[in-house]
């Protein structure tokens, strides 16, 4: 199937790219002025490029003339009520990220580092492991197995040293 247009990526490579930052997907506000970002809001960039895989409908699709149904009345209090929630999952982002700065900041207070976390859920799923019905079922059943082996091989043994003594 032959694509319709040829693709032009959002981002201006010809300005290089800032390494020191990885945003994939940014929401205005908190995209930095030296990252190459398409801006969420206003005029894209590159208005004729095609819009990505996953990105925002809101941001990567001009709006949609309103439906019949509704007056101007109320697509203007749904646009107020979309910046609302905009802002208010903007204002959720930042306080999330604030916290796991806290979380960081608290573990590194308490000595707790991701190789003992690692080391904690490790050992916390081992001990999980082995006080499972699965786990003591399945030990029982191979300790009895290798003591029946143990005792089969014994018995075949003592034959083969009868046998070679009756050659002999």
């Amino acid at each position: 199937m032959e694509p319709l247009e040829e693709y032009h990526s959002p981002f201006d490579f010809e300005q290089g790219v800032n390494t020191r930052y990885l945003y994939l997907s940014p929401t205005y506000g908190d995209t930095p002025p030296s990252s190459p970002a398409v801006s969420t809001r206003g005029t894209q960039q590159h208005p004729d490029s095609v819009p990505e895989l996953g990105e925002d409908a809101v941001t990567s699709v001009g709006p949609a003339p309103p439906p019949p149904a509704i007056t101007e009345e109320e697509r203007q209090e749904l646009q107020e009520e979309l910046f609302k929630v905009e802002d208010e999952i903007l204002t959720l982002s930042q306080v999330l990220a604030a916290k796991e700065r806290q979380l960081a900041d608290l573990k590194r207070k308490l000595g707790i580092t991701p190789l003992n976390e690692l080391k904690q859920n490790i050992t916390k799923t081992w001990q999980e492991v082995t006080t499972s019905n699965a786990y003591r079922r399945t030990s029982e059943t191979l300790s009895q197995a290798s003591l029946k082996a143990g005792a089969a091989i014994s018995n075949v043994g003592s034959v083969f040293t009868r046998k070679l003594e009756d050659v002999r």
